[in-house]
């Protein structure tokens, strides 16, 4: 009796990532992570797997956080963990020896949250992230800032075509300050900590809700379009009024930002506190030569963790504005003492993989590769296998990635339909003949792929096919083949 089949399937919020994917993904990643290093970010790697307190707190007080909730084989309440950050200010708590402070990490790695999923929202998805821990100077909220722009700029997303074919510009870096409110609210004698959370939540759907929506539910409260009621933060309508002047402050410059919102606040040493320091990251961003219209300040931000101390930033792309935004961190100077009682002020930003990639390629900005591999090998007639492993050694040895035919069929067409199949450009083609003379051919597969597309007389069509085709010296076949592919 055989065994009963299981039907395959990715679980729900899951995905999986095929070579077209993985190969788009890699180039992208392997941008991002030249832009960390150039900073001076090392890399680190944790566990995926976390003790539950590590990720929630000693009281839990983030049990809010939709985390996969595990036990170990010994009975400990463990998780997955839903982010980079946490477990970094666990490390630098357990490393204290190892890791001297300043200390600048990047990390890549698959988070898990168990919420809902939807179009483009997994349960599992990729974080790159960099952080500096240790520094207390805005210049290194600054230097976050300088490497968003700086990735964004590799990626190629510097200037786009809007709708009308004119460029603009194609990514904005937003700033804000998580005490800019704080003092707002604090001179409106709002200082509880759960309603001041509940402010920063609802001002933090502004790009999604829109200012009406906002305005409800900082109130009485309002329904959403599927009918269920939101809680309201239950303002006067005074205060909501002097919110939503102040979230809606712009300027010409990062500094006249400032210089206006000093005008909605109240004149306390914690506001000027707040303001000082928004004019030292404008000056810092200044001397590293970050563009006005690159970095804005921009009130209206808030941020969602509850972990935000000082400056909080993200990345969106105003031609992609469904994608949200794709890059986006902040100031948690008060993470560490999670798990020590010495304070660790640090600063850093997360790159969501997964948002990215379907933002490039809806922009047309990542093209998708078929494959990897640049020569592949075909041969006609009886020729051993031997010298087909032999030609792929010399070939690989030379630093081309290479593809060898591992089916039984002998017809070259059956062999050259992996090279058409994964866009391979060249092929060497080894023949009993060929062999004898201490030859080989070689094909442009591209080229002539490219000449046949719009012949339709047969004989015209194979002397297309034969003139991308040369028969060189064995000795000479590394050096044609790089040629083809750098012509």
């Amino acid at each position: 009796m055989s065994n009963p089949v299981v039907k395959p399937e990715t679980l729900k919020g899951f995905q999986d990532l095929l070579p077209e994917d993985m190969i788009a993904r890699t180039a992208v990643i392997e941008t991002i992570r030249r832009t960390y290093e150039k900073y001076g970010f090392l890399p680190i790697d944790t566990p995926a797997l976390e003790n539950r307190a590590t990720l929630l707190g000693a009281g839990g007080e983030q049990a809010n956080k939709e985390i996969f909730g595990l036990e170990s084989p010994e009975g400990d309440p463990i998780a997955m963990r839903f982010d980079l950050t946490v477990p970094f200010a666990r490390l630098i708590a357990q490393y204290r020896e190892a890791i001297k402070l300043p200390f600048r990490r990047y990390h890549l790695g698959p988070v898990f949250r168990a919420d809902k999923p939807g179009p483009g929202r997994f349960r599992q998805f990729t974080q790159f992230d960099i952080d500096i821990a240790g520094a207390r100077t805005i210049a290194a909220d600054a230097e976050v800032i300088a490497v968003m722009g700086e990735v964004m700029r590799a990626l190629g997303l510097s200037q786009l075509p809007n709708r009308d074919g004119q460029p603009v510009q194609g990514f904005q870096v937003r700033i804000s300050n998580r005490g800019l409110v704080d003092a707002l609210l604090e001179g409106n004698g709002i200082t509880e900590t759960a309603r001041v959370k509940h402010v920063l939540r609802v001002v933090d759907k502004l790009q999604k809700v829109g200012l009406d929506n906002v305005r409800a539910e900082l109130g009485g409260g309002r329904v959403d379009d599927s009918g269920d009621p939101i809680p309201g933060v239950g303002l006067a309508e005074a205060v909501i009024d002097q919110i939503t002047a102040f979230i809606a402050v712009s300027a010409d410059t990062r500094l006249a930002v400032v210089d206006a919102l000093a005008k909605h606040l109240p004149d306390t040493p914690h506001s000027q506190g707040v303001l000082d320091d928004m004019r030292e990251l404008a000056a810092c961003l200044d001397s590293l030569g970050i563009a006005e219209e690159e970095a804005v300040f921009d009130p209206s931000l808030t941020r969602g963790l509850d972990y935000y101390t000082g400056p909080v930033y993200e990345t969106c792309l105003p031609t992609a504005p469904e994608f949200g935004s794709v890059m986006g961190g902040g100031r948690y100077d008060e993470l560490c003492a999670r798990f020590m009682k010495q304070e660790v002020p640090a600063t850093g930003a997360s790159i969501g993989i997964d948002r990215l990639m379907a933002a490039l390629l809806a922009l047309g900005i990542v093209q998708s590769s078929k494959s990897t591999v640049q020569v592949c090998i075909a041969t006609v007639g009886k020729v051993p296998r031997t010298e087909v492993l032999k030609a792929a050694a010399e070939l690989r040895a030379a630093g081309l990635n290479t593809l060898t035919y591992m089916g039984n069929k002998k017809n070259m067409g059956v062999q050259l339909s992996a090279a058409d199949r994964y866009e391979i450009p060249v092929a060497v083609i080894l023949g009993e003949d060929e062999l004898a003379k201490g030859e080989v051919s070689i094909k442009d597969l591209i080229a002539g792929k490219m000449q046949r597309e719009a012949i339709e007389d047969h004989d015209a069509y194979r002397q297309a096919g034969r003139s991308t085709q040369v028969t060189v010296k064995r000795t000479d076949m590394i050096a044609t083949v790089k040629g083809m592919l750098e012509g």
